[in-house]
């Protein structure tokens, strides 16, 4: 079933037990499932989530698929056990969130890896980019510490070693092309690449954005040793559920693969082996 635009949290939690991306299955069959409200954002991972459904009702799962429109709410969410398990994110974005709030989340399972890029409506290329260019970075701290790292590794910026994965734009030690950063929210940074010389942006935005994602590519990380792979997170109390291994295996199929790679046309991979 196509699921409406995207809800807000409030909004999402009314709908709960009637959103729902199952495929028709016996009536006897849906009574003994395993009922899971899964937390998404809105756009393609829906898409996803409906192959993975069906993959999970083989399991004995049942699931809700609950969309939400910041990347804030999912986690809020799950910790106020609203939803049973979410998957929006990597680790450093959770680690800011916990270190934030308090959150009690843990991963259970890799989905796939989003290689965050650096796109440009003006150059060709990297070394293209003038002096005194601006450059478009999301705002929340992992993505900007994200965008900040590829750009120190395209050779644009160097970094203060003792910021970590949470540079901001004070961590810079050498800017040599005096590059300016416009910090914007994550959902506005792809929007805004007309108005800018570059921008860094994650892919899922990239593609709302309608970015052409291979011929305005100028820059992109690299899968290896990469800690922003993204996950299934629930609580801590629930790691060792019954439903979290059938849940991950639902994911970890043949057929999760193929949807991932067509679904965001080869600009996303599976991070499972």
């Amino acid at each position: 079933m196509k699921l409406n635009a995207p809800i807000t949290r409030r909004h999402a939690l009314t709908l709960l037990g009637t959103v729902t991306c199952l495929p028709m299955i016996h009536a006897a069959q849906a009574a003994d499932a395993r009922r899971l409200r899964i937390g998404i954002m809105a756009g393609e991972d829906e898409d996803l989530w409906r192959v993975i459904t069906a993959n999970a009702a083989k399991e004995g799962l049942d699931l809700s698929i609950v969309t939400f429109s910041d990347y804030n709410t999912p986690d809020e969410a799950l910790a106020e056990h609203e939803i049973d398990a979410n998957a929006f994110q990597h680790g450093p974005f959770l680690q800011a969130q916990i270190a934030a709030r308090g959150y009690d989340i843990v991963a259970v399972g890799n989905t796939y890896f989003s290689p965050i890029g650096l796109y440009s409506a003006r150059w060709k290329s990297v070394t293209e980019l003038p002096r005194n260019a601006v450059i478009g970075v999301p705002n929340d701290p992992s993505n900007e510490g994200r965008a900040l790292h590829l750009l120190e590794t395209l050779g644009l910026i160097r970094l203060a070693p003792s910021a970590g994965l949470l540079p901001t734009p004070l961590d810079i030690t050498d800017n040599p092309r005096n590059l300016t950063f416009h910090e914007l929210d994550a959902g506005i940074v792809g929007r805004s690449l007309p108005d800018l010389d570059a921008a860094v942006v994650n892919t899922n935005w990239a593609l709302k954005a309608e970015i052409d994602l291979q011929k305005q590519k100028i820059g992109q990380e690299s899968l290896q040793d990469n800690p922003y792979v993204n996950f299934i997170a629930v609580n801590a109390a629930d790691a060792k559920a019954p439903w979290v291994t059938p849940l991950v295996n639902a994911v970890h199929q043949p057929s999760t693969r193929t949807a991932i790679e067509t679904i965001f046309h080869g600009s996303v991979v599976p991070a499972w082996t």
